[in-house]
């Protein structure tokens, strides 16, 4: 069974740092791309980083450029999202999403889901 399990959601303050994990499991990396979403309360879910399945290309939205970077250890079959200078309009929760093939960042391309973490930047 194909299973996304993410981890590493906190409560941090304004300029601080935070790494997500998302753990596969029930499939290879090698075949999906990975991507990262999020969603803030009464807003759509949006696409936040992916990394591609074939060379690991990275991409990311224009809003986080400069701060986060994506990654993957196929060894453990984990990608993880290193987020830096957290802003409050990163608050989100944060999904981990799989994509057969693609790296296309929008909600409908995606193939499963994870349960979410949640992600709060605060003072």
């Amino acid at each position: 069974q194909l299973q996304l399990v993410e981890s590493g959601g906190d409560y941090v303050q304004p300029g601080g740092s935070l790494r997500l994990s998302c753990a596969a499991s029930g499939f290879s990396l090698g075949y999906y791309g990975i991507g990262w979403f999020r969603q803030a309360p009464g807003k759509e879910r949006e696409g936040v980083s992916c990394i591609d399945s074939s060379d690991g290309s990275p991409y990311y939205a224009d809003f986080v450029k400069g701060r986060f970077t994506i990654s993957r250890d196929n060894t453990k079959n984990t990608v993880y999202l290193q987020m830096r200078r957290l802003k409050p309009d990163d608050t989100a929760v944060y999904f981990c999403a799989a994509e057969r093939g693609g790296c296309r960042l929008v909600p409908k391309a995606v193939d499963y889901w994870g349960q979410g973490t949640q992600v709060t930047v605060s003072s």
